[in-house]
């Protein structure tokens, strides 16, 4: 969408509030796309159903580092294939193309959810001035009025050669918007800035210094310093959690660590230490 696209739009009625203003894309096209970086491309659309499905069925005749953003989706898509709607222009709805290649192994690739989840909250802190935790293993969460809500989240998806990244943000929802009341938004956690201009840059630069940081250690994640800054900022760790595993198995306990591969260690009442690499998991309690 080019900025007489958006003008147009505007004049036509396509956005209501003058607090939710359409992205300028190719100010994002000049300001990220600088010939020696990571990223390859922006590309704004107006609306679609899921940035991660429209890239990946793209992915094969992309280079690394092409960006879709939405200013609104109508089939996001969460983990087990959970729904994600908001108004239009109210969030961040955006993918990226990585392809890391030879230089990390594919059993490592794994850890982009995580990696992701650490280099959004680095950017809304830098941006934002907002406290981001991490919920194992890709939640996004803000404290309103002293309770921890979701206001994100990433979804990763393996292509032929690479993985689409998918990352969706809650900026200005205010609580009548709320799909549940469970979730929350920036602007509810009182952040500094929900212009989602500079929002966007500075999570996609953070995002292209911490793959980069991870790339270049050959994905591994405590030379990158991946694991260790992951720890520091998840709010699972040390909480009493309930794991709802693929296969409708429970398991309870306290969420001690995250293991080189990315699982989350659950160390359960019979003090057994037990894994998980995927499922569902439910903060239950903190454990002091």
């Amino acid at each position: 969408m080019t900025p007489s696209d958006a003008s147009a739009g505007a004049s036509a009625g396509r956005w209501s509030s003058l607090d939710r203003p359409p992205l300028n894309a190719a100010a994002l096209q000049r300001a990220l796309v600088t010939g020696d970086g990571l990223w390859t491309s922006v590309e704004v659309v107006a609306s679609t159903g899921s940035t991660n499905t429209d890239l990946a069925t793209r992915a094969a005749h992309l280079p690394e580092g092409a960006v879709l953003v939405a200013e609104e989706q109508s089939a996001g898509r969460g983990r087990l294939d959970r729904s994600w709607v908001a108004p239009a222009r109210s969030g961040l709805f955006f993918s990226v193309l990585l392809k890391p290649g030879d230089a990390v192994p594919q059993e490592r690739w794994g850890w982009l959810t995580l990696l992701a989840g650490v280099a959004t909250a680095t950017g809304l802190s830098r941006a934002a001035g907002v406290d981001t935790a991490l919920k194992w293993p890709n939640d996004l969460l803000v404290t309103v009025d002293g309770e921890e809500r979701k206001t994100g989240g990433i979804l990763a998806e393996r292509v032929e050669d690479g993985v689409v990244l998918g990352i969706g943000l809650n900026v200005t929802l205010t609580e009548d918007e709320l799909p549940v009341p469970a979730a929350g938004s920036l602007a509810l956690a009182k952040a500094s800035v929900t212009d989602r201009d500079p929002l966007l840059r500075t999570v996609l630069r953070s995002l292209e210094e911490w793959y980069g940081r991870w790339r270049a250690a050959g994905g591994d994640p405590a030379a990158s310093g991946l694991q260790e800054t992951y720890a520091a900022g998840c709010a699972t760790l040390g909480r009493h959690v309930r794991a709802e595993l693929p296969g409708g198995r429970t398991l309870t306990g306290t969420a001690e660590a995250v293991d080189t591969d990315g699982r989350l260690v659950i160390r359960t009442a019979e003090d057994r230490h037990e894994t998980v690499g995927a499922g569902d998991v439910i903060h239950l309690r903190s454990v002091h």
